[in-house]
């Protein structure tokens, strides 16, 4: 069985139609890419996985189980966490204040060695007195990944960690998606503009377009499809099918 799952849902905000019959599946320790235009669905999709948002029709399982009716910090407690587009941390606290506050929000909490482990696994560079305001966006990335993996999650949602990075810097996010799955087994579902990413990390990537899923596949195979590049691109079906 797969780690996570859900089967044809749809969601309905304010009269219109945001998501149609999508299915996903993924496997334990497997990366899988979600692509797709702006206003695609994505983050709607991670609503509706996280809990965030259940007024939808279809199905959630989560580790063999039916978690479509638990609210989402019953699913953060079974292991299926996630982070937001904006990587926003308590600016007035400071980044030890904030990996020590994680540690207590949790039930058993972990060890002080465990969370100064976790922080040297994202890479975090930042000193414990540093103040969250004063982070560079890849640091407040790393912090907000850092508190999620103080619960010991089985999958993370990630919602476009690449945004606002550099190449150096997307790089370093790669790194730490691969050693998640590979070295630990966490499965990992992530939303991402930057393909470039997607191709190196995920092993299938699924692309959404007005709320359907119109291509899944291998990165290389699906990217080139015509679907797809008329989508991101704009190219008409037709003439993205020539010179392929």
């Amino acid at each position: 069985m797969p780690i996570l799952a859900c089967h044809n849902i749809a969601l309905e905000l304010g009269g219109r139609q945001i998501l149609r019959d999508v299915n996903l599946s993924v496997e334990q320790a497997e990366v899988v890419g979600l692509a797709g235009p702006n206003g695609a669905g994505k983050t709607s999709l991670f609503e509706v996985l996280s809990g965030r948002n259940t007024n939808h029709q279809g199905q959630v399982f989560f580790d063999d189980k039916d978690v479509s009716k638990l609210p989402m910090h019953e699913r953060v407690h079974l292991g299926l966490v996630r982070t937001f587009q904006r990587p926003v941390v308590p600016a007035t606290l400071t980044v030890g204040e904030t990996l020590k506050a994680a540690r207590k929000a949790f039930n058993p909490k972990p060890s002080r060695l465990r969370m100064e482990w976790i922080a040297e696994f994202v890479h975090l560079k930042s000193d414990m007195g540093t103040p969250n305001g004063t982070l560079e966006t890849l640091e407040r990335r790393k912090l907000m990944l850092a508190c999620l993996l103080a619960r010991e999650p089985k999958v993370v949602l990630l919602d476009e960690p690449a945004s606002g990075l550099t190449g150096s810097e997307i790089d370093e996010i790669d790194l730490i998606v691969r050693k998640l799955a590979q070295e630990y087994g966490i499965s990992v579902l992530i939303i991402e503009h930057r393909l470039e990413l997607l191709a190196m990390v995920a092993s299938r990537v699924m692309v959404l377009d007005v709320g359907e899923i119109i291509a899944q596949g291998p990165p290389e195979t699906v990217f080139r499809e015509p679907a797809v590049r008329a989508a991101y691109f704009d190219v008409p079906v037709e003439a993205s099918m020539v010179g392929d």
